[in-house]
């Protein structure tokens, strides 16, 4: 039997892999300043995704006679779990990243954890302790801090709302993840392909009729593939396997390390530059957001 991986070796296994999502950001906005459709391009890069993970299910037996004994109620929640976190949340992303900086979008997106925190009381009765309450506050103290004074052009709002729907998106999607993946009988790697087929699916469709497709030259698909491939199909496979390793806490704190990275990534090859003020913003919203996952077991 081999030997299982140091707890180091984990960690920082796991810290790679918010550095590979981190560099997403960069590619994804390089994509878009090629003039890549920003649906069509979240649906190609999900899409090519799909198509990887349905080699890996294809070729095990295992999993293709569990495809075949999924309930039409399971179909149901994986097909509307697919919708909201392909379709609506990261249709929303790469529209968001097309007309704001990554920097802001990585702002809004890291509240996530606060509106699940908050949604959790109403859906899940999950009532958050008080150093999570505390967590919220600084959170939005950051967002204001960050913000304030507003001033945003005209395309900046529609950048501004498609973060939003992205976060709203991102919302529910936890909470009906949690609730898909309490049902013991469908593995991980079930609800991963089929949500992603649907979600996918209908992200490029609707990419390809609103937008059209573009005209991705060579790089602009070296771009989707290794998206694809690189940082999606293996990285949260890679990922999956530290959650077993890794305690919640330290996965959160790890995944925190995502947004100061997108801030220098962006600084360093986007020229995003970032004030002080925002800067203070940045680091409130993120303390504030791991604050609010630290939740007792």
């Amino acid at each position: 039997m081999p030997n299982k991986p140091s707890h180091t070796k984990v960690i920082l296994l796991a810290v790679f892999i918010t550095f590979l999502w981190s560099t997403s950001w960069v590619l994804i906005k390089f994509g878009l300043r090629n003039d890549l459709p920003p649906l069509s391009f979240a649906g190609l890069r999900y899409f090519a995704a799909f198509l990887c993970l349905a080699v890996i299910v294809l070729v095990n037996p295992k999993e293709r006679a569990a495809l075949k004994h999924i309930a039409r109620a399971d179909w149901a929640w994986l097909a509307g779990y697919g919708l909201i976190i392909y379709t609506i949340t990261q249709g929303g992303q790469f529209v968001s990243l097309s007309f704001l900086p990554a920097n802001m979008v990585s702002l809004v997106l890291n509240m996530t954890a606060v509106a699940v925190g908050i949604s959790g009381v109403f859906f899940l009765k999950e009532i958050p302790t008080r150093l999570q309450w505390l967590g919220v506050a600084v959170t939005m103290i950051g967002t204001g801090v960050y913000f304030l004074p507003v001033s945003l052009a005209g395309g900046d709002w529609i950048g501004l709302l498609a973060a939003f729907v992205t976060l709203l998106g991102s919302t529910a999607s936890a909470l009906l993840g949690r609730r898909i993946n309490f049902q013991s009988h469908l593995s991980p790697l079930t609800v991963t392909f089929i949500s992603m087929g649907v979600g996918s699916t209908a992200l490029l469709g609707a990419g390809a009729l609103t937008q059209g497709l573009g005209h991705p030259n060579l790089n602009d698909w070296m771009i989707i593939l290794w998206l694809a491939v690189v940082n999606t199909a293996f990285a949260f496979t890679v990922w999956n396997l530290t959650l077993r390793t890794l305690s919640a806490v330290e996965s959160s704190i790890i995944n925190s390390l995502m947004m100061p990275q997108i801030a220098l990534l962006a600084y360093l090859f986007l020229g995003e530059t970032i004030s002080p003020r925002e800067i203070i913003g940045l680091i409130l919203v993120g303390v504030g957001a791991l604050v609010v996952q630290l939740r007792k077991p």
